[in-house]
């Protein structure tokens, strides 16, 4: 996909504008192809077709509801990013925008799930082996901030070449190895694996000097996905640990808002989200991957441990 899209991509002159606010040394990526998450977007669905064919003919859609919502992020990261091109400036759709988008489409997941007996208002809780109780109401308005939540989280962690790509394999892999030990999850397993093989070929591209950036395109989907396959598995909790890196970067962005607020013009990071603090710190972007990445797989295989009770592996 990247042979035949990325010369495509430079033809359309599909440049990714970077943002004057972050670290200056990033202007030199001005103009690198964006919307790049295409690549891995239409190669999971061809996976995820061929491999999960057998399941469809029994009824078992599992995964196409999977990749239909995570494709509608998508879709709305491709309208952001087509903006951003078009007009040549970092600046897409409206956050109220994307908000009210992303809302509608986790509404719209959570109710199908719900129809199909995919889901349970019992929040499983990892490592305690036991679940809180909620109503359908609650359980609703929880799951469709969680969703948007994690999507976003996603977004802000693709800020340097590779890195959410990278984050998001182990998550990825998280979910394969559950739906091995787990009889009713092949369908959802082929999807994490079609995610994990994606995201590599992918990542041939998109590592340090990047060739072209996954763009909000990519990011948004990613996102979807994730979430949904939380939901799925009828585990949002297990996003904590699993989508630790997600959480942290969100938080340091969240934090360094607040804190420039609150004493008027100070700073708790050097730079936010915190990729970029540790960019300032002297880190390279290889580095800053590689260890954002270990920290993932490290929280993914405490979460295997978290899950280890329910799964019975």
């Amino acid at each position: 996909m990247g042979r035949l899209l990325i010369p495509e991509l430079r033809k359309l002159k599909a440049g990714q504008s970077i943002r004057e606010d972050g670290p200056t040394w990033h202007a030199a990526k001005q103009g690198t192809p964006t919307m790049g998450g295409l690549m891995f977007i239409l190669s999971i669905f061809v996976a995820v077709l061929v491999c999960g064919w057998q399941g469809m003919r029994a009824g078992d859609l599992k995964h196409l509801y999977i990749f239909g919502f995570a494709l509608i992020f998508g879709i709305i990261g491709f309208l952001d990013d087509y903006h951003k091109v078009k007009y040549q400036q970092n600046l897409g759709l409206t956050a109220l925008q994307k908000f009210l988008l992303q809302l509608a489409a986790a509404v719209a997941f959570l109710t199908l799930m719900r129809y199909e007996g995919a889901l349970t208002p019992n929040l499983y809780v990892p490592f305690f082996n036991t679940a809180l109780i909620l109503s359908w109401p609650v359980y609703m308005i929880f799951a469709a901030f969680v969703i948007v939540g994690t999507v976003n989280a996603v977004n802000i962690t693709d800020g340097i070449d590779g890195l959410a790509g990278s984050v998001t394999v182990p998550v990825g892999l998280f979910f394969a190895i559950v739906a091995i030990w787990w009889p009713g999850c092949e369908q959802m397993g082929i999807y994490a694996g079609a995610l994990v093989g994606g995201l590599m070929g992918f990542l041939v591209y998109n590592f340090h000097p990047a060739k072209v950036f996954m763009g909000d395109t990519g990011s948004l989907f990613l996102g979807g996905t994730v979430a949904a396959l939380a939901f799925a598995y009828d585990m949002p909790l297990v996003l904590i640990p699993v989508g630790f890196v997600y959480i942290c970067e969100t938080l340091s962005d969240i934090l360094q808002v607040g804190y420039f607020k609150l004493t008027h013009g100070k700073r708790l990071f050097k730079m936010a989200p915190l990729h970029h603090h540790f960019e300032l710190c002297g880190w390279s972007e290889e580095k800053l991957v590689a260890v954002f990445t270990l920290v993932s797989a490290l929280c993914c295989g405490a979460a295997l441990l978290g899950v280890f009770g329910r799964y019975h592996f």
